[in-house]
């Protein structure tokens, strides 16, 4: 990178998030001024149009690409029609170690003066709360599911191709010209369509002018400008920015700014806080690139700084300002907008071109936050570009996450998808498949699988408050085989499911009554023709999501349930259900059993694997088809992003050895640590899992540098993710972290401001992740690493067994001491394997091979030898 980029990057990294309050107050004066007086979609036009013409004009010192959410980089809106913070959310939010914004005392002033006393009861939250039901509420506050439109707007969409063809005069012209065709004598539904379609016209003209003010602020930069150099940059800017938006783009300047411009009114208009994103950027910019580069007017140097500087903007957004559940299912400034390279063609061809190389090149040498970044892959696509996008992964950055180009293709044309709609949609957000353009797949919340099965193990009440928050199931102490217990779940689960989309159904009728987005309407097809907005079903295609999390976890605890209660009748269901209620206290036998004679999902054994199939069919067969109120449908996603954390946290005691409040297993990957055939049994387990019927799937995997530093172990790595795919995975994503690394940030976070690491289908500063996703692996890779550096073998696990009669805690400091080497003695093999019988309740410690007694042996699942 130039001077340039570097000096922008690094104020990128530096800049402190902070609360702005203009946007709020532009849209209450707005609100004042409009409402009661016009329809609501031209009420949230007009409100836009304000925005447009008063938020703050921000053209940063020597930069390209112009436009900023706030007055300044990082500094966040918020949107009091959607969610009305109060002062005490304010304050919570300026002194969070993580994931915080500083908030001024004359943001607290003016909210407390001018917007809470406009908002408060008239919110879309405060509205949702209200008409809730009180099952709703329970089951809410239970944590069995949580709900995303509770501070934000339904968003989930990407841009596609369009918006580089035409300006936005070309979209005024199609809605007047959609005005004309509307038959108000024997269409009823003509009003509401003319209401509409004249939003959609008054947010062109808002969003020409946005871009004018841009062009004006240059020209007035450029004539206080001393530098030459810099005064004729910003009379550039001010020439592309009195094109685009209003006409389509020329150039490759122009290109990028005009998405740049959409993007900002997008997120602008509303909080729609899920993965806004320019999609397959590679083949939207590549016509451009060409075009420049054959007729002179465009360097491949001056391409590649261009997108540089355009990844900077990304990073100068951070995620508005979430609090309490909303936060912990989702704790991050990330927001989520995803870049698609490579995959199809809508002809079917390998979509791979220059521009995805410049595009991996760019992701690789910026390495920052946002935007996100995955690689379609195709069987059409060559293995360079994936080793190309390995080599990136491999320095330990998390991104770019590779996405089962076929599949996800597959996946559309199963939910109705035109074969090139399919072609040219892909993923956005964590891993969220939808026709690019053409789709609202809004994602309704994420689902806690594991509390359901707690639910039916106590017949409907919720052990950790005692409230009956579900249905009677039956007594599980009086169920004689394991399909008694599962069919209690599935009805359970219907339960809990019914409640859930009820409550959508409610939501989803605010929205498109109350809370229409004309902006982003124009963009997305078929909208405009339909007089629709995109929050009352005007796109082509529209899904809801359902998330489902914990499917490791329940698994293995349905496996543990069935193995030692039914088949080997070791422990009765009362027995068991006591010692869950007891968080195992005194029964750390029955917890060592659980946890290393229980078959586990992530090991190709069958036994495990169709239990897992099972639980995806129950909740497949609950949520899939559905219909909405807006004339959608529901389907399933299995992702947590970082909510299994909050899910562990309200979930007792599982049978598969779990303690209370400890994270549940995250997407589909297998529980933590019980993974001990390596990734081809993992991925063997995971594609048993039909992912075609999904909408998106996510399967989190950890390998240490030294297993991927040769062109050998890239040949492998490769054909491993190509293997996967061929079993019709969905998606795989990778950390690739050296473990002393992750060890030294915890020590020293100042040193380590810029450590990007892959979390749950996105990637996050390893600063900002809340202690128990930090925790979670880095002990793990520092034994694993201390193994290859000794040339260690065995089998390995994360969960720790007891070094003679010590507990699961006083083992994992026995660890700790020997990697820090303060404890160097050696262990009688006998003795150890003596000690272990007694404290696992009589199982031998099972051996590939050893040497002799006088070798250390490292004891975790089942053992490590040096």
């Amino acid at each position: 990178m130039n001077e340039r980029v570097r000096t922008l990057r690094q104020q990128s990294l530096d800049a402190v998030p902070t609360m702005s309050i203009e946007r709020a107050q532009i849209v209450t004066e707005a609100y004042r001024k409009y409402q009661g007086k016009v329809s609501i979609p031209v009420l949230r036009a007009l409100v836009f149009k304000e925005l447009c013409e008063k938020k703050t004009i921000c053209i940063n010192d020597n930069e390209l690409i112009v436009g900023e959410r706030g007055p300044k980089p990082k500094a966040t809106p918020t949107y009091p029609e959607l969610c009305c913070h109060t002062l005490e959310d304010f304050d919570v939010i300026d002194k969070r170690e993580k994931v915080f914004f500083k908030v001024s005392e004359e943001t607290k002033q003016i909210q407390r003066d001018q917007i809470i006393p406009y908002w408060k009861g008239r919110a879309i939250r405060d509205l949702i709360l209200n008409n809730m039901t009180q099952e709703w509420k329970d089951c809410y506050e239970a944590g069995i599911y949580t709900e995303f439109m509770e501070q934000r707007a339904p968003g989930h969409t990407v841009a596609d191709g369009k918006i580089y063809q035409k300006g936005f005069l070309e979209f005024k012209e199609e809605i007047e010209e959609e005005i004309k065709k509307l038959d108000f004598f024997n269409d009823p539904e003509a009003y509401n369509k003319l209401e509409e379609l004249k939003a959609m016209s008054i947010c062109c003209d808002a969003v020409i002018t946005f871009g004018k003010r841009h062009a004006e602020k240059a020209r007035v930069l450029s004539a206080n400008e001393k530098d030459e150099n810099r005064k004729k940059e910003l009379l550039q800017i001010a020439e592309v920015c009195d094109h685009v938006p209003a006409y389509a783009p020329r150039n490759f300047w122009e290109a990028l700014q005009m998405y740049w411009f959409v993007h900002l009114s997008v997120i602008t208009e509303l909080n729609t806080w899920d993965s806004f994103n320019p999609g397959r950027l590679d083949q939207h910019l590549y016509p451009f690139y060409k075009k420049g580069l054959e007729d002179g007017t465009l360097t491949k140097e001056k391409a590649e700084e261009l997108l540089q500087l355009f990844w900077i903007k990304f990073n100068n957004q951070p995620a508005p300002p979430k609090v309490g559940i909303t936060l912990k299912e989702s704790g991050t400034y990330t927001d989520f907008a995803n870049i698609n390279t490579g995959g199809l063609t809508a002809d079917g061809s390998d979509g791979v071109n220059d521009m995805t190389y410049m595009i991996l090149d760019v992701i690789e040498e910026m390495r920052i936050l946002q935007p996100s970044s995955n690689v379609q892959l195709s069987k059409k696509n060559p293995d360079k570009f994936l080793k190309r996008a390995l080599k990136i992964v491999a320095t330990g950055f998390g991104q770019p996450s590779i996405f089962n180009a076929d599949v996800v293709v597959e996946e559309m044309l199963r939910a109705g998808k035109s074969i090139e709609d399919a072609r040219c949609g892909g993923t956005s957000g964590c891993v969220e498949t939808g026709a690019f353009g053409k789709e609202a797949y809004i994602l309704t919340g994420y689902f806690n699988l594991v509390k359901v099965l707690e639910i039916t193990l106590h017949n409907g009440i919720d052990p950790r408050t005692g409230k009956k928050i579900g249905i009677e199931t039956g007594d599980p102490r009086e169920f004689k085989t394991f399909d008694e217990l599962f069919e209690a779940f599935k009805k359970q689960l219907h339960y809990f499911i019914d409640i859930k989309i009820r409550g959508n159904n409610v939501i989803e009728r605010l929205y498109a009554d109350l809370m229409p987005c004309p902006f982003l309407s124009i963009i997305i097809d078929d909208c405009i023709k339909k007089g629709k907005d995109y929050n009352a079903g005007g796109a082509r295609y529209n899904t809801r999501y359902i998330q489902g999390v914990g499917i490791g976890t329940l698994t293995d605890s349905l496996s543990s349930i069935k193995k030692h209660v039914f088949d080997d009748k070791k422990l009765t269901m009362g027995e068991l259900i006591e010692i869950l209620d007891n968080n195992f206290e005194g029964r750390e036998d029955i917890r060592q059993l659980f946890l290393n004679r229980t078959p586990r999902y992530g090991n190709d054994d069958d036994y495990v694997d169709e239990i897992m199939k099972k639980a995806f069919d129950a909740f497949y067969n609950e949520v899939n088809g559905r219909p909405t109120m807006c004339g959608g449908t529901y389907r399933i996603d299995m992702l947590p992003t970082t909510c299994h954390v909050y899910f562990g946290e309200v979930t007792g005691a599982t049978p598969d050895g779990r303690k209370a409040g400890m994270p549940q297993s995250e997407g589909i990957s297998p529980v933590q640590g019980t993974d001990r055939k390596g990734p081809t049994g993992v991925i063997k387990s995971a594609s048993k899992m039909d992912h075609v019927r999904t909408g998106g799937t996510l399967l989190n995997q950890k390998f240490s540098p030294s297993v991927v530093n040769s062109e050998e172990a890239m040949d492998k790595w490769v054909q491993l993710i190509r293997t996967y795919f061929k079993l019709d995975g969905h998606h795989i994503q990778f950390n690739v972290i050296d473990a002393d690394t992750l060890r030294d940030a915890q020590k020293y976070p100042e040193n380590y401001r810029d450590l990007i690491v892959r979390v749950a289908g996105y990637s996050d500063y390893f600063n900002d992740l809340g202690e128990a996703l930090q925790d979670v692996d880095y002990l793990v890779e520092q034994i694993k690493a201390k193994i290859a550096e000794k040339g260690g073998t065995g089998r390995f696990s994360t969960w720790p067994v007891p070094f003679s009669m010590m507990s699961t805690a006083a083992a994992v400091e026995y660890v700790k001491g020997y990697l820090e080497g303060t404890i160097t003695e050696k262990v009688d093999l006998e003795a150890l394997k003596k000690c272990y019988q007694e404290a696992s309740g009589g199982y031998d410690l099972e051996f590939d091979r050893y040497d002799n007694k006088d070798n250390f042996i490292l004891v975790l699942s089942d053992y490590i030898t040096f």
